[in-house]
């Protein structure tokens, strides 16, 4: 750390030295820094992820890569006077970055505490790894969650969600245009029918989660944030994926972004299943190449792809043909097709593309991590299925990959070809871990 004459010897940085509430923002990236398996820089002073000061500037050691730490540094409104980066294995960069003026940091930090307090209620529904599916004795719930699009394949796994997983809300409140006025049965929040959507109705709700088209959702989503309830929306599109002021989440990698945010993007079906394996294994062992083959589902195309896959067999069941298909390019029954969304200029179709460009945002990648995707739709009802070849920075074997996996949040190995267990669509659908 820089400093001039006899300046005191840097410190780190406690509740009792910072004051109370501007630790608790330090403690924040303190705690990040400590989630990845990164190495800290040579020389770079500390002894582990933290936050140093002393009367000049302020000192974050972290193990996030660059633009992480970058963006942590944004959302606190801080401006960093230097960044040093240094890569260790996997791509992973530990950075120090320095801040003028101690003062100014802490009043800085104070200023958007008030904000980031609100915000940990949300950062608490939204669902914290530390806390167990069903256990909610200890978290605040929130007065409603609305869903938009509820009607349809998507919206109505949100709702089952909701109920199955014990959400910490008091109620729920269902929106759709076609389908208003419909009833649905829940087992928590009795029967609720579902309404019209506007803006108005919608931001009664702390957390709206948006089930609908890029269209919808890119003339809807910013309207619906704010207001009475300030109103964070969770948008299941492809519309924010890839823009750099909207964190797209996987809770398990990357749940941290989500701190303060009003607009949250998520990522594509593919991605996310892909994402859950793969975040372990590069965090311990480094990708360096990424092979995989897709295996999709039906309801990848919603509730119209499914019955028209329902309908193809029962009529083929019946008199021996297939209709004519109007959700897939070609018939889905009896058949597997290699196209899912529109081919791009590299011969890559668009669903192919969304897990090289999701995966580098996730994993804030550099692009020197090779990913390339072949995705087929295949005659299953749901639960997408994937073959994933890989190569990484450090030496790495099967059983140490099962080892790893079995303790990672979200994932259930299921890997014993004896007994004839193996990940499949039909056992692993309805679960929420990837298996």
């Amino acid at each position: 750390m820089a400093g001039n004459g006899d300046q005191a010897k840097a410190q780190r940085v406690t509740p009792a030295s910072l004051g109370e509430r501007a630790a608790v923002e330090f403690d924040y990236l303190d705690s990040a820094a400590k989630s990845y398996n990164g190495s800290i820089s040579e020389g770079s002073g500390a002894s582990s992820p933290g936050v140093d000061h002393d009367d000049e500037s302020v000192t974050l050691y972290t193990t996030v890569s660059s633009l992480s730490a970058a963006n942590a540094a944004s959302q606190l409104n801080l401006s960093p006077r230097a960044s040093t980066t240094d890569v260790s294995p996997g791509g992973i960069a530990a950075t120090r970055i320095v801040f003028l003026d101690s003062a100014s940091v802490c009043d800085e930090l104070d200023k958007v505490h008030e904000s980031q307090r609100r915000a940990s209620l949300v950062d608490q529904a939204l669902g914290s790894a530390e806390v167990p599916i069903g256990d909610t004795a200890n978290i605040t719930k929130l007065e409603c969650v609305g869903i938009v699009g509820a009607s349809g394949a998507v919206g109505k796994e949100m709702i089952a969600c909701l109920d199955k997983r014990n959400f910490p809300v008091k109620k729920i409140r269902l929106f759709a245009r076609r389908s208003a006025g419909q009833v649905v049965q829940t087992e928590r929040f009795g029967k609720l029918t579902i309404e019209t959507f506007s803006v108005e109705a919608a931001q009664t709700c702390e957390i709206v989660l948006l089930a609908v088209s890029g269209s919808f959702s890119t003339e809807h989503a910013y309207s619906i944030t704010g207001g009475p309830k300030n109103t964070v929306v969770i948008d299941n599109s492809s519309a924010f994926r890839y823009h750099n002021n909207v964190p797209l989440v996987v809770p398990e990698i990357n749940g941290r972004h989500t701190r303060g945010e009003m607009l949250i993007a998520n990522p594509n079906c593919t991605t996310a299943i892909a994402a859950m394996a793969l975040w372990p294994i590069h965090m311990k062992y480094g990708l360096r190449k990424v092979i995989m083959s897709t295996y999709q589902a039906s309801s990848g195309a919603g509730a119209e792809g499914m019955e028209e896959l329902i309908a193809g067999v029962k009529q083929y069941a019946t008199d021996g043909t297939v209709p004519a298909p109007a959700v897939f390019q070609h018939q889905l029954p009896f058949n597997v097709i290699p196209h899912i969304d529109a081919f791009q200029a590299n011969g890559y179709t668009k669903e192919e593309m969304k897990v090289s460009w999701e995966m580098r945002k996730i994993f804030e990648m550099r692009d020197n991590v090779k990913i390339s995707c072949t995705a087929v739709r295949t005659p299953t009802l749901r639960a997408h299925s994937e073959a994933i070849v890989l190569e990484t920075v450090k030496p790495i074997a099967a059983a140490d990959v099962r080892a790893l996996l079995a303790t990672a949040p979200g994932v259930r190995v299921v890997d014993d070809p004896e007994e004839n267990s193996y990940p499949m669509p039909l056992t692993a659908s309805g679960r929420d871990a990837v298996d």
